[in-house]
């Protein structure tokens, strides 16, 4: 047997194990890096840097079904604010979240981070969208 199949194999199954880790890709992490810092600064206390969440006291983002359904809703929570009565994922919450001074661009950037992590997919957000949205 060829001895660079020695070298060889142990790299290509590195590479092979690393692309499976089900961790956060390379490219969201690169992609939404101005994200990410505004959610680890504003939003990781309440949410956790997992996304998960505090079960009954503050709601999760990862695979949020009620952050998924409304995007203009998701826009408005993370620049206005909210309060009152939410169900996400069949849980109860009824926390008040703050309003966040953020430019269009950092909430931009911290939608497209949460939007885009933890299991989510979703468009990119755009500033146009944004703006449309902190208009009305």
């Amino acid at each position: 047997m060829d001895c660079r199949f020695y070298i060889i194999w142990p790299v290509a199954l590195t590479s092979i194990l690393l692309s499976c880790s089900g961790g956060e890709s390379d490219t969201s992490n690169e992609k939404y890096g101005e994200g990410k810092k505004l959610y680890n600064q504003q939003c990781a206390v309440c949410h956790q840097d997992n996304g998960k969440g505090i079960e009954g006291t503050y709601p999760p983002l990862a695979n949020s079904d009620y952050m998924k359904a409304d995007r203009k809703r998701a826009i408005e929570q993370v620049v206005n604010g909210s309060s009152g009565k939410m169900v996400v994922n069949g849980v109860a919450y009824d926390a008040i979240m703050p309003p966040q001074a953020l430019s269009t661009q950092q909430a931009k950037d911290v939608l497209n981070y949460i939007f885009n992590s933890w299991g989510n997919s979703a468009d990119e957000f755009t500033e146009e969208e944004v703006n449309s949205v902190i208009a009305e």
